[in-house]
């Protein structure tokens, strides 16, 4: 059964109204087999919206995949996303299928795609284009049939204009573009945040809740945190 809509996005802890404007374009898109681009700063959720957006389709059933392109050398890269044969490389001891193919009717979560070293951006593109992943070293081509999710935390048209990232396929994966907001777009989320993240951790350490001081919780709204959600996450777990 379809998930109830007031259920969308349940990981996704919010009061703001931008919030609110990005959940039901989200919920929306959900329903629709295009590929979806999302930017925003580090830490600020893409991987959640991602997950909720798949959590809400019609491929809920199947994986969901995700890949941090920036974390991966770029032989490993090419590998863990399309698969190599044994022997295709020094260490290729065994056969991979890749994350592609891991993916079939589900979902492929594209982490930092911005990153992605441009032999496998060409790569990527063609699998889009044909629907097929050929792996490393084989000349043998499966088809494959996933929903791509990408995000980043770069401006990709400025990489575009820079020539560091392929103007056809930032068209692409952008079908359908998205802006994670950043902590200072939704102050009025923090005192959620904080309390959820509170809660979070009492049932985790089996100690009772704490809370924040009304000064101390002032001076979070006031502050920077460029790490956004994560940051202010590990900052409250800290104190």
């Amino acid at each position: 059964d379809r998930p109830d809509t007031k259920d969308f996005g349940h990981k996704i802890i919010y009061r703001s109204q931008v919030m609110a404007e990005l959940l039901g374009r989200a919920r929306l898109l959900a329903e629709v087999e295009t590929t979806v681009l999302i930017s925003g700063e580090t830490g600020t959720g893409k991987e959640v919206l991602a997950e909720a957006i798949h959590e809400a389709g019609p491929r809920r059933a199947a994986p969901f995949v995700a890949i941090n392109c920036s974390a991966l050398p770029e032989e490993l890269l090419e590998s863990e996303l399309f698969g190599h044969e044994k022997g295709a490389f020094t260490g290729a001891v065994t056969s991979h299928e890749g994350l592609f193919r891991a993916a079939d009717g589900g979902t492929l979560f594209l982490d930092e795609v911005g990153d992605m070293p441009q032999s496998v951006q060409a790569k990527l593109l063609r699998v889009l284009q044909d629907f097929k992943v050929r792996p490393v070293g084989s000349i043998q081509a499966f088809p494959t049939d996933v929903r791509v999710i990408s995000a980043t935390h770069h401006d990709l048209e400025r990489l575009v204009a820079e020539g560091r990232f392929r103007e056809d396929l930032f068209y692409r994966l952008s079908v359908v573009p998205m802006h994670m907001p950043s902590l200072r777009e939704r102050r009025e989320d923090i005192p959620l945040l904080v309390e959820h993240f509170l809660k979070d951790n009492a049932a985790r350490t089996g100690r009772a809740p704490k809370r924040f001081a009304p000064d101390a919780l002032r001076r979070l709204l006031g502050a920077g945190l460029p790490g956004n959600v994560r940051q202010l996450q590990n900052l409250v777990e800290q104190c």
